[in-house]
């Protein structure tokens, strides 16, 4: 089953000023149950994507559906996970958490109960009552992965969830997050700029060209599962992959940086 279908999707942004295309002829499908990186310049719509996946946006022309359903608004049963932690101030890790099952209307026993099966996945036992700004970036992560997975939606968008950690925080957050996917077999679309993340975590790359977005190449990852972050990067084939990516990714990240400095 196709869990996202994108059908020649472009996304033109208008202001007084001027008219922006982000994406243009934007054709891809993902399965269910996999685990698929978007990678490209930046300015090519990657984040675009992911939001006309959710319906926080809708497409300037062509058509995006989630599971056989064309997308007309936001979409309950898919999860957001934004580079920011977004976490509210004043609510601790718990109330965080069920937050967003209140929107969903379930009851508080329920969502207490659910939040704390979710503090238990991410490790943050013993944190229930602590607030963000008592917690490290890595552990404020944690608790961003549990709102967006405690509602259990069918498909998971990131965009750049980890870019702002440590190396060795990012890594065991990867692997953290490989865990939970090849137990939950959720749908994964994870946006990223480094393509050994992307390498590392994913069956399949999507790489993206210069503004106006398109896709230049789909790539399958065939690396053996389960996989360890730090070990699966010293692997031969790990780096022959790089090697075949980068060849696609490096006119695009120059078109990205003429398109820049010619703004200028």
């Amino acid at each position: 089953m196709k869990a996202v279908e994108f059908k020649l999707v472009s996304q033109t942004f208008n202001s007084a000023a001027r008219s922006l295309t982000v994406l243009q002829d934007v054709a891809f499908n993902v399965a269910s149950g996999t685990f698929v990186s978007l990678v490209g310049p930046s300015g090519c719509g990657k984040s675009t994507v992911l939001r006309l996946i959710s319906g926080l946006l809708a497409p300037s022309s062509g058509s995006v559906c989630v599971r056989g359903e064309v997308v007309r608004g936001l979409r309950t049963d898919v999860g957001f996970m934004f580079q920011s932690d977004a976490l509210i101030p004043w609510r601790t890790v718990l109330g965080n958490i069920a937050l967003p099952l209140s929107f969903q209307g379930v009851k508080k026993a329920e969502r207490e109960e659910r939040a704390r099966a979710w503090i238990a996945n991410v490790g943050l036992e013993g944190f229930e009552e602590s607030y963000p700004h008592q917690l490290s970036g890595g552990m404020r992560k944690r608790v961003s992965l549990a709102c967006t997975l405690v509602s259990n939606p069918g498909t998971i968008l990131m965009d750049e969830p980890f870019s702002a950690l440590d190396v060795q925080t990012r890594n065991m957050m990867e692997n953290e997050l490989l865990g939970i996917w090849s137990r939950d077999n959720k749908t994964v679309i994870f946006v990223t700029h480094d393509l050994e993340e992307a390498i590392a975590l994913s069956d399949v790359v999507i790489v993206m060209t210069a503004r106006p977005g398109r896709i230049k190449s789909v790539r399958e990852i065939k690396l053996p599962r389960p996989r360890d972050i730090l070990d699966i990067r010293l692997e031969r084939s790990f780096h022959d992959l790089y090697t075949r990516l980068w060849e696609d990714m490096r006119d695009e990240v120059r078109r990205s940086y003429e398109q820049q400095t010619s703004a200028c």
